[in-house]
């Protein structure tokens, strides 16, 4: 059977969730028996003195990768640069992920040569350019001839944005089941020790973007009366640690200094892999006002951590409350400290929720079965084309 040509546009400097399902997909489906084989390259916008953490993640991946450069925020240029290399690639399938590359995959006509599928990740507001280009995605995604989602809630939202409902796909994440096994190695002792955090400290772990979708304000609140109540049932103390960078560093380290957490708080900023960080982990924590699938959430479960989070997004759908998480109301800090201090607490209770969320992973949530769903979406819709143009 004929191989797949994929050409994913994604803007990308490190290997963030997306990002990473990307590289996880380009892997396994090359090597796919039981479907035609998926050969993905990939078109990064890259800036001047921007990291290239996800560039050298590829190329230990042999993922073709083409550099588009960019000046700034509303280069023009790119257009015509992705225009043209559509032209020289020709691939089967255009692939697009987040409203930036929607919007240039419509503006350059590549979807007009391609069969284009978008993917679509949630919204978030951190400045002026993503408003703008969140509203232009109500234009940008009419054009796509599949839309990949990763939530019900997600899938809703966009067919009030006026996309088809019969082109939209919900299709949940995934994560290797070998992921995160590493708990009590002498390398986590040693990650412990190098970041200042007592061997008897409770660690409580928050991985994600810092923006504010994340709502880390909510869990400092929380964490702030768990610091309180140290001495208590939590044991010898608690240490939270967050892991990611983005937008909102400077108001989370505001909030650090006013509620007095310097000494009991880590932000490790980007960090190449959050693998590590799980091994040290008592208690995972999404706080998130807005969710797709989360990686984080995933990730957590394959790594036996038991886990508190929101109700929101495609969370319930992967969780349920008191089966294998702890779910609560978004925005809630009172609720939130409640069901950390739970788990820390209740140790019977953690055990049970981690086990059954690692069966789970190991059932529902593997990446062979995700990449098979993904090919056949891909196989289905460049089928549909050519009875179209036919």
């Amino acid at each position: 059977m004929k191989s797949i040509r994929l050409l994913a546009v994604v803007e990308a400097t490190s290997v963030t969730g997306p990002a990473k399902n990307l590289l996880q997909f380009a892997r396994l489906a090359r090597e796919d028996d039981a479907g035609p084989a998926v050969e993905v390259s990939i078109a990064v916008f890259q800036r001047p003195r921007e990291p290239d953490t996800f560039l050298r993640a590829a190329a230990q991946m042999s993922v073709p990768v083409h550099p588009i450069a960019e000046a700034g925020r509303f280069d023009r240029n790119v257009i015509d640069s992705l225009a043209a290399l559509g032209a020289g690639l020709q691939p089967d399938v255009v692939q697009s992920h987040a409203v930036k590359s929607h919007f240039l995959i419509r503006k350059s006509g590549m979807h007009q040569r391609s069969a284009w599928v978008a993917f679509h990740h949630g919204y978030t507001w951190p400045d002026l350019r993503a408003r703008v280009y969140n509203q232009l995605d109500r234009w940008s995604l009419r054009g796509a001839a599949r839309v990949v989602t990763v939530s019900q809630p997600f899938r809703e939202q966009l067919i009030r944005r006026g996309v088809p409902a019969a082109r939209i796909d919900v299709v949940h994440n995934a994560i290797d089941s070998a992921w995160g096994r590493t708990r009590g190695t002498q390398e986590q002792a040693q990650l412990r020790a190098r970041m200042a955090i007592d061997p008897a400290r409770k660690v409580i772990l928050i991985v994600g973007r810092l923006s504010r979708e994340k709502d880390h304000l909510a869990l400092l609140r929380a964490f702030s009366r768990l610091a309180d109540s140290q001495h208590g049932d939590t044991g010898a103390g608690v240490h939270l640690l967050i892991v990611g960078e983005g937008p909102e560093r400077a108001r989370i380290e505001a909030a650090i200094r006013d509620l007095g957490l310097r000494e009991a708080v880590t932000l490790t900023g980007q960090v190449r892999s959050a693998e590590p960080y799980y091994g040290i982990a008592d208690v995972a924590v999404l706080s998130s006002l807005s969710e797709g699938s989360p990686n984080a959430l995933l990730e957590a479960m394959a790594a036996g951590v038991p886990v508190v989070a929101t109700a929101v997004g495609g969370i319930p759908e992967i969780a349920s409350d008191r089966e294998n998480a702890l779910l609560i109301a978004p925005g809630d800090s009172g609720a939130l400290y409640q069901a950390i201090h739970e788990l820390l607490a209740n140790e019977i209770l953690a055990r049970h929720l981690a086990a059954r969320a690692r069966e789970l992973i190991l059932t529902r949530y593997n990446p062979e079965a995700r990449t098979r769903r993904l090919v056949e979406i891909y196989r289905a819709t460049l089928e549909s084309q050519r009875r179209y143009v036919s």
